[in-house]
């Protein structure tokens, strides 16, 4: 009688090093997969605010912003989530600035980046909506690649699992951080049993919120947030599930991991924001665009200052954008010609003095007509200012050429 293996025929390995040196330098896999979910969330958000009228390159000049603060705001919210590690009676305060050692919240990167992105969009006239709905299929991308930081430091997995898919996972070295434990005969050490591997949970599901973003956003055209807001409900519907599998040590709020609370009241709150706000999708137009230097009359090439010329071709930022409808997008793409703009909306007590105004200057007007020539018969007094300055001096610039 033989007994069957206890080793399972199938599993998930994990890495056993996450740190490599480079001469003094450490290079760790967890930040390496958070720079390349930030340039994934750059691409993805370049493309989309390019299809609403905002200029190339503006997304680098909202990262500059977003991403420090984004980081910032990432370790403020795992440090007031977990004080005892830093304030506690073994705490070591400084040790809440040692980024490095691990502790980001994606609750607080997501608050942060925030705020600096609404910073950024202000100092380039974006509406920070526009920038918050280009942006929403390309962040779960970011936190999917993000995530498998995880699984090289071999942390934030789940439950004992005897599924196929099973995640091994070493036991780390704390007196060699980055490194797995190894045995007398120089093998890395692992944990007993298979666990879930939480963190391909997630990023696949985070992948699927993209291609949710993605479609409805396509169907719906939605605009003012909204498809921010229904990645936010995507992420947090998942994380939700998610969080309750994790094993790894988290404060509880009667009974339940803080991060569960977390995502049902910004699942809640995304979904009222999805459900209040209404209106089209914004597009935009550029305001004080540089116009190409235009070369003298006459074909003398000699008086074209070339180098003029090179740097009014490279593309310069505007100096803001004007929100316009879809259709008005789409005539200033195929025509070049910028729409007019519609007249501010008024206050009920000034609409009805202009229409006051209104029906007295037409009532005199009326009036006039009866007493005064046609038009045709009337002297021009533009007309006759320019003759006068044409006879005594040069027509003055015509302001809107």
């Amino acid at each position: 009688m033989t007994l069957a293996p206890m080793t399972p025929l199938a599993a998930l390995p994990s890495p056993s090093t996450a740190v490599w040196q480079l001469g003094p330098v450490p290079i760790r896999a967890y930040a390496l997969c958070i720079i390349v979910g930030i340039v994934v969330a750059c691409v993805v958000t370049e493309y989309r605010l390019r299809r609403r009228g905002v200029a190339p390159g503006a997304v680098l000049d909202i990262a500059v912003w977003a991403v420090p603060a984004g980081i910032i705001g990432a370790r403020i919210y795992h440090v007031i989530t977990s004080p005892e590690k830093y304030f506690g009676a073994d705490g070591h305060p400084l040790k809440a600035f040692a980024i490095w050692e691990g502790g980001l919240g994606i609750w607080g990167a997501v608050a942060g980046g925030a705020v600096g992105a609404w910073f950024a969009a202000r100092q380039l006239g974006i509406p920070f909506a526009v920038v918050a709905d280009a942006l929403a299929p390309g962040l779960p991308l970011a936190q999917a690649v993000g995530r498998f930081g995880n699984w090289f430091n071999n942390e934030l997995f789940g439950g004992r699992t005897s599924l196929p898919w099973g995640l091994e996972v070493h036991v780390m070295d704390p007196d060699n951080p980055g490194h797995a434990l190894r045995d007398d005969a120089g093998n890395p050490v692992l944990e007993p049993g298979l666990y879930h591997p939480t963190f391909l949970y997630e990023a696949l599901w985070n992948v699927g919120v993209a291609a949710l973003v993605l479609v409805l956003d396509r169907k719906l055209r939605l605009g003012r947030g909204r498809a921010f807001a229904l990645y936010v409900m995507g992420y947090t519907a998942g994380r939700f599930w998610i969080e309750l599998m994790r094993t790894d040590e988290a404060n509880h709020i009667l009974g339940v991991r803080l991060n569960v609370w977390t995502a049902a009241l910004v699942f809640l709150g995304a979904l009222v924001y999805f459900l209040r706000v209404r209106g089209p999708r914004e597009y935009l137009i550029p305001v004080g665009e540089p116009v190409a230097p235009v070369p003298p009359a006459g074909g003398d090439v000699s008086q074209v200052d070339l180098s003029a010329r090179e740097a009014g071709a490279q593309p310069v930022a505007p100096e803001g954008y004007r929100v316009v409808t879809e259709e008005q997008f789409r005539a200033y793409r195929d025509t070049g010609a910028v729409p007019a703009e519609e007249p501010a909306a008024t206050g009920e007590a000034d609409r009805d003095e202009v229409a006051e105004a209104g029906s007295e200057e037409a009532a005199t007007g009326a009036d006039a007509a009866e007493r005064e020539p046609a038009d045709e018969a009337r002297p021009d007094p533009d007309r006759a200012d320019e003759d006068r300055a044409g006879a005594g001096g040069a027509r003055p610039a015509d302001r809107d050429s």
